[in-house]
């Protein structure tokens, strides 16, 4: 399964990437979930609608049959 989600990097002042990275650790997320999380929630406060992300699977596949 490809993932179609955008690459792109990202400069970030040293003092901002660490609360970034405090945030993302308090809520037990990667820093890039984090960030993603971050930007939907500036979006939606600034009234812009998106569709909800799509879940992603979890854990590991079910066992073939033999």
């Amino acid at each position: 399964m490809a993932d179609d989600r955008k690459a792109y990097p990202l400069r970030v002042d040293p003092a901002l990437w660490s609360a970034v990275e405090r945030c993302a650790a308090a809520d037990l997320r990667s820093v890039n979930a984090e960030v993603e999380i971050l930007i939907r929630e500036a979006l939606g406060a600034r009234g812009v609608k998106l569709a909800k992300p799509q879940a992603r699977k979890r854990g590991r596949p079910p066992k073939a049959e033999s």
